[in-house]
């Protein structure tokens, strides 16, 4: 898979392509799947640390859940940091009593010392029911974490050796390790590191959006990373010029450019039991500085022309509007473009896509 196929697929028919209106094609076992949230879809209200009466914050998994369920979400992908087999036991009561799916989050091993922290969460998932834990092997962004490509090629060793740690420990207990594409790995890099383990218990946390940062086509991310997938973080995206190269945005589903529901389709054709979760993370735009130097230092680089397609691509389905930022709102309004956000994905997953 060539890095360059985003470059080269600005066409209509490629990743720039103009939004047409999504007619669903559903399958009977399409139409029975529930639709879950990913705990980053609570990025204000969870970590933000807000005060609001309105919208009072989230303290643990279980007021997640609860919460989850009760505006139609059919499942929760939340971490499981610090859970003990107790607490692991008292969620998995709640979501039997829910008739919800449940699956974690997880950080792998950092070192051998901290093999035993990662061993312990596994149990607690176990326990609680869970069959699937996403990770990610970088939790920031490649081109704003490494500076040079030594740092980044140090990263690439550093990961490769978390997995291994991880691997027999998630074979053990029996559950599916699923590695997020992060605005990490390139699709050929993913790939190539996914070769290395054991496809039934190594995957990936499908990400839909997230190559965008990386000047990959999505619909090639999703062609390329389906027949490795174990779970799916479902959103729509926004983009808007501005002057060091592109801003990216988690817009509503079905109001982005993203071609939803054949990516869905696509996905469902490799895994049928796939589990999909909306992950919609209300915030500012982030930067994807593409025109500066210091965005390249861990890429191969590009010829001119490229560069050129893929800017004049951008142009085709750039943003009629501004698109949202939250910076300088008040605490109640942020909180409630979050909810509003989130219920409106929910509303189209169930009333375009075949979600229940």
């Amino acid at each position: 898979m060539e890095r360059r196929t985003f470059i080269k697929n600005t066409s209509s028919a490629g990743l720039m392509g103009l939004v047409m209106p999504i007619i669903p094609s559903f399958s009977p076992l399409l139409s029975e799947l529930r639709f879950g949230i990913a705990e980053a879809s609570y990025m204000q209200r969870r970590y933000r640390n807000l005060e609001s009466k309105q919208y009072p914050a989230f303290t643990n998994s279980l007021d997640m859940i609860d919460y989850s369920a009760s505006i139609g979400f059919g499942g929760m992908q939340f971490s499981v940091r610090n859970w003990d087999k107790d607490y692991a036991k008292t969620v998995r009561k709640r979501v039997e009593e829910l008739e919800v799916f449940l699956e974690g989050q997880i950080s792998l091993p950092k070192n051998t010392s901290d093999i035993s922290r990662f061993e312990a969460e596994v149990e607690a998932a176990r326990t609680a029911g869970i069959d699937v834990l996403r990770t990610a092997c970088l939790s920031g962004r490649r081109y704003e974490t490494f500076k040079t490509m030594g740092e980044f090629q140090d990263f690439k060793i550093k990961a490769e050796a978390s997995i291994k740690m991880a691997e027999p420990i998630i074979k053990k207990h029996k559950i599916k390790l699923a590695i997020e594409n992060h605005k990490d790995w390139l699709i050929e890099e993913m790939i190539q590191l996914l070769n290395g383990f054991d496809r039934d218990w190594v995957g990936v946390t499908l990400d839909t959006g997230n190559n965008i940062a990386l000047l990959e086509d999505p619909m090639e991310v999703v062609k390329a990373l389906a027949p490795y997938s174990f779970s799916v973080h479902l959103k729509d995206m926004g983009v808007e010029e501005y002057e060091d190269g592109f801003l990216l945005s988690e817009i509503n589903l079905g109001e982005g450019y993203l071609d939803i529901d054949e990516m869905v389709r696509l996905i469902k054709k490799s895994n049928p039991d796939i589990r999909f979760n909306l992950e919609m993370i209300t915030r500012d735009p982030l930067k994807i500085p593409c025109l500066t130097e210091s965005y390249w230092e861990t890429f191969d680089g590009i010829s001119a022309n490229q560069l050129a397609s893929f800017l004049h691509g951008l142009k085709k389905v750039n943003s009629k509007k501004p698109l949202p930022e939250i910076s300088g709102d008040i605490v109640d309004h942020r909180l409630e473009m979050e909810t509003k956000n989130n219920q409106t994905s929910l509303n189209y997953a169930k009333e375009q896509l075949g979600f229940t």
